[in-house]
């Protein structure tokens, strides 16, 4: 699965794009996850098969949400809490039901 974060600039989010690598690596999971900045959304997503937006960009959701509808991409927030913590591992989690929901 590919899995797009979103963030404002990038730096919170690489951390927790680490650990969610770890956690995915640990369960033996072949995942590809990255994060990329706002502007970077619209061409990124075509490679995606989920999008996780990082609760500070939470704003962008309407519109991020309509482009993951035309592109078949379902979108979230990711939970302020798990983000606060960095969990990676539930964050995974999020982006494996979201995926699987759709």
């Amino acid at each position: 699965m590919n899995i797009l974060l979103c963030c404002c600039a990038g730096m919170s989010t690489s951390l927790l794009v680490s650990k969610m690598k770890r956690s995915a690596a640990e369960q033996k999971l072949d995942h590809t996850i990255w994060a990329v900045p706002i502007d970077a959304v619209s061409r990124e997503i075509t490679k995606a098969d989920v999008l996780l937006l990082g609760p500070q960009v939470r704003y962008m959701f309407n519109e991020f949400k309509e482009l993951g509808d035309k592109k078949g991409v379902p979108v979230t927030v990711i939970d302020t809490v798990q983000y606060g913590k960095m969990n990676g591992h539930e964050v995974l989690r999020t982006a494996e039901q979201l995926y699987n929901d759709k």
